[in-house]
């Protein structure tokens, strides 16, 4: 009753008569006046993770689980006629990230707030985040995405810092939104905007004047790079993200009493990816500017500062010309050469080990390793390669400085909140200790020959398919069975991810039943994500599967047996219905190429079968649930790394040599397609296949199709298959965020944890 009668007074009507709108802002605020009670996480030492993504989903549901009371609320509003989900959906989504980068900081500040550990999130607020993505004559197309309108969770702080940009000050102005822990205190998400940020310099789908920094600062997340000055706008963002977060760490810490050169024992920063990289130089040119030495202030943020690597590709390692830095950040460059000039003496002017290069770019990436005390990779086997590969040279020289840390989830969003029949089940089963001590989930293997678990487990598989096939329909009018087999890919949209192998086999499997080889249960193959607006061959990717959905879903001969769904704007809130409907989850990068990924993760969770390459962390569930528990297949990361170290991959020959591989290449062009999409975007794709093929597609294809099929067969041994399933769920417990980021705290950070 108490529940019901706040709502209440915060509605001033009753529930029955309210809309999802006026629920929705009503449990908002009620959000709000409760976080007010919460203690925030304290400490001797405060974590500040700085990232230029957080893409932490719509709050709302999280919160009221985090709160303890999601259940009593549902419950509430069902009583009184009306439904969470519905109400949920009157959030917007908030668009302040992309990719497995943002998810992960978002799920590491939901632990953090969980484990009672002092750590605030550092970011920009951007107005339109990347964009929404629009599907139109079978291509994408980017509009802006207006998340801020309307209610939101964030909160004005009032404050405020001046930040110089090409010799202009510009003063900041920073929203707070409370990160709450499960059971627990709370952190805070800090958002850095610009209040003279004006979208009428939008001038058609997501294009608008890149030199008009005042206007455009915080206008989209990662703006088009492709040409000059799109890449001194990154720069401009980053560093007034990571100025503003080196202002901010020092307000604190002066009014916490403590003496400036003693920040390491009190602050910890976290480098994610090389975009706050020049929080390193500006944090020293303001200690600087205390009265601390040059050689001091260096020490002192070496020991404060850590970096995460999230990429071995070239194109993420950031390498910004000094002309550029030069223009937009002046006041940086003398630090940055005088940190070069201590590297090249030290190592004797190794121009491997140098933050400048011989054509005058400054290495994030080098800068980072030099002065952090801590270099982490994200799963075991992208550390290794970072150490013995990539990396080489510096593990050479800091061997002591890298560390492991391998991704995780938060189960609060990842199986609590969008699979709660499941969480029930469990909780029906062995107990819920699992919510709060991820290691419980082991004891579900005793329960491998439970038919009543694993019948009602596969009932609520089902429901979730129906819960999916809905969203499908009403979002983009493409129905789908239930009862089929459920197999997506939902990421980013990138080459080295393959969604055209993917493709690829959908033709063949296209042909296949053409020539009437049905198979023995209808089949959904499911993709989602964006590609970047300048990427062009993910575009022609994103266009192939375009083509292949309208080409199978209105062929009566196939359709009844094969339906593609490529889901238009992907992002959480539909990953949360799309994840838990999985059968197989596709996890088919080049090996050596996918530094973890945590799709992996949450598919496995929700009781999906992983079917990928030994990439990332698909080794470490591998090991965790056994070889008759996952389906791998292609080359191994060792021999894909010697085929690009000795020039020896050449995709014409798999091409020329493999009745399969050219017949699914070929109908890329065929007049099927063609018909139906854009001659030049097909024949570029095509070409690139047979050409190019950069991320060996080709390499790979014939073992997926075989392993592919394999386990579509292996589907059919429903016992077995559930069992499966089973031991998926139960050793998920590894992927926990909770365990990662004790691991980050034991071992880089040194948090002191608040009582």
């Amino acid at each position: 009753m108490k529940l019901e009668n706040e709502l209440k007074l915060i509605l001033k009507k009753d529930i029955k008569e309210a809309t999802n709108l006026q629920l929705y802002n009503a449990i908002n605020e009620l959000v709000k006046k409760k976080a007010k009670t919460l203690s925030r996480c304290e400490g001797d030492k405060k974590l500040y993770y700085i990232s230029a993504e957080f893409l932490i989903g719509k709050q709302l549901g999280k919160n009221l689980i985090n709160l303890g009371i999601y259940d009593d609320i549902a419950q509430l509003l069902e009583n009184n006629g009306k439904s969470i989900a519905d109400v949920e959906e009157m959030e917007n989504e908030p668009s302040l990230g992309n990719g497995g980068l943002g998810r992960l900081a978002a799920c590491f500040l939901d632990s953090i707030a969980t484990l009672n550990l002092s750590g605030d999130g550092v970011g920009l607020n951007y107005h339109y985040g990347l964009f929404r993505q629009q599907f139109k004559d079978n291509k994408q197309y980017e509009i802006p995405d207006e998340w801020l309108k309307g209610k939101n969770m964030l909160r004005d702080t009032k404050v405020s810092f001046p930040v110089e940009l090409a010799g202009k000050t510009y003063y900041s102005h920073m929203y707070d939104l409370d990160v709450i822990g499960y059971h627990g205190n709370k952190n805070t998400l800090h958002l850095f905007d610009l209040d003279t940020v004006d979208s009428s310099i939008i001038t058609d789908s997501i294009n608008f004047d890149k030199t008009d920094i005042a206007k455009n600062l915080t206008l989209f997340l990662y703006p088009d790079d492709s040409d000059d000055a799109g890449r001194k706008l990154r720069i401009y963002q980053q560093y007034f993200m990571v100025s503003n977060a080196a202002q901010l760490i020092l307000k604190e810490e002066k009014e916490k009493g403590h003496d400036l050169k003693d920040l390491d024992k009190h602050v910890a920063i976290q480098i994610n990816d090389t975009h706050p990289s020049m929080v390193i130089p500006e944090l020293i040119r303001l200690l600087i500017l205390e009265g601390i030495p040059m050689k001091t202030a260096a020490n002192i943020v070496s020991n404060t500062c850590a970096y995460t690597n999230h990429t071995i590709l070239a194109e993420a390692l950031e390498k910004w010309p000094q002309d550029y830095l030069l223009e937009v950040v002046p006041q940086l460059m003398p630090i940055i050469e005088g940190l070069d000039y201590v590297v090249n003496v030290a190592f004797h002017d190794d121009k491997e080990l140098s933050i400048m290069d011989s054509e005058n770019r400054v290495h994030m990436a080098k800068m980072d390793m030099h002065f952090s005390h801590s270099i982490n990779g994200v799963a075991a086997l992208h550390t290794e390669i970072l150490k013995h590969q990539e990396l080489k040279p510096f593990y050479d020289i800091y061997s002591d400085k890298f560390n492991n840390k391998t991704n995780g989830i938060t189960f609060r969003r990842w199986i609590m909140h969008c699979n709660s029949e499941l969480a029930h089940l469990l909780d029906e089963t062995i107990g819920n200790e699992w919510r709060e001590d991820e290691s419980k989930l082991e004891t579900l293997l005793s329960h491998y020959d439970d038919e009543e678990f694993l019948g009602k487990a596969e009932q609520i598989k089902y429901n979730n398919k129906v819960r999916f096939a809905k969203m499908i329909k009403k979002t983009q009018n493409i129905d789908i069975d239930p009862n089929s087999i459920v197999d997506i890919q939902v990421k980013r949209m990138h080459e080295y991810k393959r969604q055209q192998m993917n493709a690829l086999w959908l033709i063949h499997k296209y042909l296949s039943i053409k020539n009437g080889e049905t198979p023995a249960r209808p089949l959904t193959v499911v993709f989602g994500g964006k590609a970047a607006p300048a990427y062009y061959q993910a575009k022609c990717v994103i266009h192939l599967i375009l083509c292949l959905q309208e080409l199978i879903n209105n062929d009566p001969e196939v359709s009844k047996y094969l339906k593609v769904v490529m889901i238009e704007n992907y992002n959480v809130s539909k990953s949360e219905i799309a994840i838990p409907a999985a059968d197989i989850s596709e996890q088919i990068s080049l090996a050596s190429k996918e530094a973890s990924g945590t799709g992996n993760m949450k598919f496995m969770l929700n009781g999906a079968l992983t079917l990928g390459t030994l990439d990332g962390a698909n080794v470490e569930i591998k090991d965790l649930v056994g070889e008759e528990n996952i389906y791998t297949f292609g080359k191994l990361s060792d021999d894909v790394i010697a085929l690009y170290n000795t020039s020896s991959y050449h995709a014409s020959e798999y091409y020329n040599g493999s009745a399969l591989i050219k017949e699914a290449v070929d109908f890329i062009t065929s007049k099927e397609i063609l018909k139906l999409g854009d001659k030049k975007m097909l024949t570029d794709l095509q070409d690139n296949l047979i050409n190019k093929d950069w991320f060996m597609t080709l390499l790979d294809l014939e073992d997926y199709c075989r392993v592919k099929e394999t386990m579509l067969q292996d589907y059919e041994n429903r016992d077995r298959w559930k069992r499966k399933s089973l031991v998926n769920i139960a050793k998920a417990g590894f992927f926990s965020s909770d365990r990662t980021i004790r691991d980050y705290n034991k071992d880089i950070w040194h948090l002191n944890k608040g009582e």
